[in-house]
């Protein structure tokens, strides 16, 4: 704001990868934030501003608001904040790193990254013979003639060819090494990627042969893993020796995570963020049988159980979670866990009922419209576990509605929030034609009981090894102010230091701002030669502040021919100057002052004050004020 600062040749740096500061700054300025923004949301312009519904939290009347010259957006609502980087980190699901390269990518910019980590040198490599796989697999599929029964098969899996060529569906042949002799790489790659390995014979070996392949992406598209099935036995044939597992997926690699990647959400997220839903499946099958009965919002998990990386990924895109299969699998024996997702990532967690024996695929080949039904239909994850204890049992006896109640309760009694608990009392008590009281007093024993159980899990938990923290993300992640209630003249003056930095260059001074988030917030602006380097520089909720009143307009007619700032300097002296005052009349109590040098100080200061109520009155009341603060030390 007042004077640039020699930054030097700085780099940010996440994960052992470093790009240099002024190559973020080049992607933030050729980003049109609207532009990206208005992907996902529709924004209409009000002002200076843009503003539109939060693609963060549900709401009916907009609060989301966007500022297009500093390129910043600041939810009033929700309170998130941010760039067009951390916008793409949210909606995304991707890491800062990964954000800077996809807007550059956008914007046709090169970076040049610095790469101080094995690792991570590593990764280019990977993800190019990743997808140098993916394109060689989908063109034996679309071409070769040993592809044939694999095309026959998706065929009759009702695949055209459009759905072939939307998911890189591919054939890996039946061959030693197909894949490794197309690639041409080192073993350190092949093995690095989960593609092949090194047999016996110290000879390159294709991870899969004879299957058909599904790509596994990252958000931004990116081939990162591949799962392969094998084709149908065909009736008449020989079995084979050793029978193989339908499926067989990638193993854990430097560039593939299992339990932080969802298939399908690279192709899903759009619909995912139109919806506000996002449907979880068990295969890949299941996935694309979604998108065929038009829900192209399924997402899999990839060989392993639903868990907390997962809801942390899928809570960037929406807020209602559907489970396409079984709720106990969903579970996986950890129920408590899903009602503290839900609680932790403020998510809504539904399970629709799919016909006994079916899956989505083999519905959605004979009936798509059920598929849709039963999503739209699903039940919230209590009900439907409530509601199957009770289908189950036999409640046309005594003795068995006893115990299906009993079943009920025990699904009830796991769930954290009291009140939610009491409403499935009536239901159970209906069903059952029990008495609601003393199912009432049943449900407070079953949870008594889930609280004195926890013990040994507690003493199984402290034998477990410490699960290992994530790795600090060196970028600071845009956090909302704490303080709840805020100065509103220098919320005022801090609008008017952003927006028209020339009217309050020369006369806010720091100590005017008694809400300490605000004057950090003030400091930056004086410290940074740019609103974005203030931002960067200020302390974590000076900086939200920024980001909030960055989309916030003063309140100032410019047609007026009024000067706009002094009404708001008479707010924060009078505010000052009282606290001044007290401390002023404590050191005349205490003796540390001379008496009549303490009454004249007072008497002055009295009468400024009163001076900046006259609407004519000129500067010299606000100059005095000011200076006489300085001289006491500002604000103490």
């Amino acid at each position: 704001m007042r004077r640039p600062q020699q930054r030097g040749n700085l780099r940010a740096t996440v994960s052992g990868v470093a790009i240099p500061a002024e190559e973020i700054a080049q992607v933030r300025s050729a980003t049109d934030i609207v532009g990206l923004i208005g992907e996902h949301v529709a924004l209409k312009k009000q002002g200076r501003r843009w503003s539109g519904l939060c693609p963060f939290h549900s709401e009916k009347t907009p609060s989301f608001s966007v500022n297009a010259e500093e390129g910043l957006f600041y939810c009033f609502g929700c309170q998130k904040s941010g760039d067009a980087i951390s916008f793409v980190r949210e909606v995304q699901g991707m890491d800062f790193i990964d954000s800077v390269r996809f807007l550059a990518d956008r914007a046709g910019i090169t970076l040049h990254e610095d790469q101080d980590s094995s690792e991570r040198k590593d990764r280019g490599p990977l993800l190019e013979a990743m997808d140098r796989a993916v394109a060689f697999y989908h063109h034996r599929l679309m071409t070769a003639a040993d592809a044939g029964g694999a095309r026959g098969y998706l065929r009759s899996r009702g695949y055209d060819v459009e759905i072939i060529k939307a998911f890189q569906l591919g054939w890996a042949p039946d061959e030693w090494d197909g894949l490794c002799q197309e690639l041409n790489v080192t073993e350190k790659v092949l093995e690095g990627t989960g593609l092949g390995f090194v047999n016996k014979a110290n000879r390159q070996q294709d991870f899969l042969r004879a299957r058909v392949v599904f790509p596994i992406c990252d958000p931004a598209g990116r081939p990162i893993g591949i799962g392969g099935r094998i084709l149908p036995h065909i009736e008449g044939q020989p079995l084979p020796d050793r029978p193989e597992a339908k499926y067989k997926n990638s193993p854990e690699t430097a560039i593939y995570s299992k339990r932080r990647t969802l298939y399908g959400l690279n192709w899903a997220k759009k619909n995912i963020i139109e919806t506000g839903e996002i449907i979880v499946c068990e295969g890949y099958t299941d996935v694309i049988a979604f998108f065929q009965a038009e829900m192209p919002r399924a997402v899999a998990t990839c060989g392993t159980a639903l868990g907390e990386e997962h809801f942390s990924l899928m809570r960037n895109f929406a807020k209602r979670i559907v489970l396409a299969y079984d709720a106990d699998a969903a579970g996986q024996n950890a129920t408590n866990r899903v009602y503290e997702w839900e609680r932790k990532h403020e998510v809504d967690v539904a399970v629709c009922t799919l016909p006994p024996g079916t899956d989505p695929a083999e519905l959605c080949r004979s009936d798509p419209e059920a598929l849709r039904t039963a999503v739209a239909q699903a039940k919230p994850f209590l009900r439907f576990r409530v509601d199957r204890a009770l289908d189950l049992g036999d409640l046309e006896s005594p003795e068995g509605r006893a115990k299906a109640a009993e079943g009920a309760l025990a699904a009830v009694a796991e769930h954290p929030d009291a009140l939610v608990r009491d409403q499935y009392v009536i239901a159970i008590a209906d069903r059952c034609r029990l008495d609601p009281q003393l199912v009432r007093e049943r449900l407070a024993a079953h949870v008594a009981g889930e609280r004195a159980a926890p013990a040994p899990r507690q003493q199984r938990r402290a034998t477990e090894a410490p699960m290992p923290e994530e790795p600090p993300v060196e970028d600071d992640e845009f956090m909302a102010p704490q303080s709840a209630t805020l100065d509103r003249p220098g919320l005022e003056a801090l609008r008017i230091a952003v927006h028209f930095p020339e009217l309050a260059i020369d006369r806010l001074e720091p100590f005017l701002f008694l809400d300490p988030d605000q004057r950090g917030a003030f400091e930056a602006l004086l410290a940074a030669p740019s609103l974005a380097e203030a931002i960067e520089q200020a302390p974590a909720p000076s900086s939200a502040l920024l980001r909030r009143v960055a989309v916030e307009e003063p309140l100032i007619d410019e047609t007026s021919g009024l000067d706009p700032l002094s009404p708001v300097m008479a707010q924060l002296l009078r505010g000052v100057c009282r606290r001044a005052l007290m401390d002023l009349q404590g050191e005349l109590r205490q003796g540390t002052i001379d008496v009549a040098e303490g009454s004249r100080q007072v008497a002055i200061v009295h009468g400024a004050l009163e001076a900046l109520e006259n609407a004519e009155a000129d500067l010299s009341a606000e100059s005095l004020l000011v200076s006489w603060l300085r001289e006491r030390g500002g604000a103490r």
